[in-house]
């Protein structure tokens, strides 16, 4: 009943402007309409992408405007929830840019055969295909959105004070590696084995498919349990939303665990050790079930210590910027 409280007690000092998680996405929204722009007769579909766009701001300060009616944490709570939820809304968008440009898995996969003799991904599921491991795999990869959740929320309770700056290095991060995307179109295993087939990925060889995957979205089924609870929502949700991109470096891996790090700054590290066996399961699922290269793990390891370390350094800046201004109003007046 206390939390509740809390959650519809209007704030005493309500946010006045944009979030700092806002304004990045409409930084991000800014230069993706300028891509628009410049590359408009060679996307696919460009009106729907501008539609897409102007809605995606429409709710954005519409959200903004519901918190200056009802200024509380409840609203803000919202105000970041809706926001990370479009975020699912831009991740097929990369798709469509990089669809422009030749695919580039050959060169992962070469890599990936290059350090470890093989292609992991490729044997993983088929070492261990027991339902039980499998129900594991497709748990840990599932369990990335809620994780999110988790770990915005505790500081909704926890650390109120960071809440906002927690919701900014997550979103931000998001951003960048859409853009990150959009130039480097690596699908991964699920869609370059498929397009090249068992034989050759078997034999070491890697094609370059060029722009095979400017049309063709075919995927290879996930491996394992096929009658899993886990299995079937992991498919489920690649059904809905997932394309032929955002293989490297791996934003699963990336953001969790830049929400790791955030966890580390809650008033005790209880939650950080609670989330530890999901976040490994996640990190070893990604390469299990074909969605990445062992290479694109590592990349999500260090482009997450990368993005950090910068975001928080950014967050940090604008929060030494709103005491200055804060002190200095208090003097005036």
């Amino acid at each position: 009943m206390a939390g509740f409280k809390k959650l519809i007690e209007l704030d005493k000092r309500p946010l006045k402007g944009l979030l700092w998680a806002e304004w990045a996405e409409l930084v991000y929204m800014l230069f993706t309409f300028i891509l628009i722009f410049f590359t408009y007769t060679k996307l696919h579909n460009p009106e729907s992408m501008i539609y897409g766009r102007l809605r995606v701001l429409a709710i954005t300060l519409a959200m903004w405007g519901v918190y200056r009616m009802i200024p509380c944490r409840l609203m803000l709570m919202l105000r970041v929830t809706v926001l990370m939820a479009l975020l699912s809304w831009w991740y097929p968008d990369t798709y469509e840019f990089n669809r422009m440009f030749p695919n580039l898995d050959h060169h992962f996969a070469t890599l990936e055969q290059q350090i470890f003799g093989c292609q992991p991904a490729f044997i993983f599921s088929k070492a261990m295909p027991w339902p039980w491991f499998s129900e594991l795999m497709d748990l840990g990869y599932s369990i990335y959105f809620p994780i999110i959740a988790v770990v915005l929320i505790a500081f909704l309770f926890k650390k109120y004070e960071e809440f906002a700056r927690a919701a900014f290095v997550a979103a931000a991060s998001f951003y960048i590696y859409y853009v990150i995307y959009i130039f480097l179109p690596v699908a991964g295993p699920q869609y370059y084995y498929k397009a090249v087939g068992d034989e050759q990925i078997a034999s070491g060889t890697f094609p370059d498919i060029g722009h095979y995957f400017a049309d063709c979205q075919d995927v290879m089924e996930s491996p394992g349990y096929t009658d899993g609870i886990f299995y079937h929502l992991v498919n489920d949700a690649h059904a809905a939303g997932e394309r032929p991109t955002a293989a490297f470096p791996s934003s699963h891996v990336g953001v969790s665990t830049i929400l790791m790090l955030l966890a580390l700054r809650l008033p005790t590290r209880r939650l950080f050790w609670w989330l530890m066996p999901f976040y490994v399961l996640l990190c070893l699922s990604t390469v299990y079930i074909y969605a990445h290269y062992v290479v694109d793990v590592f990349g999500g390891w260090i482009s997450a210590a990368l993005l950090y370390t910068l975001l928080m350094f950014v967050s940090s800046t604008g929060k030494k910027q709103g005491k200055t201004r804060s002190a200095r109003k208090s003097k005036s007046a």
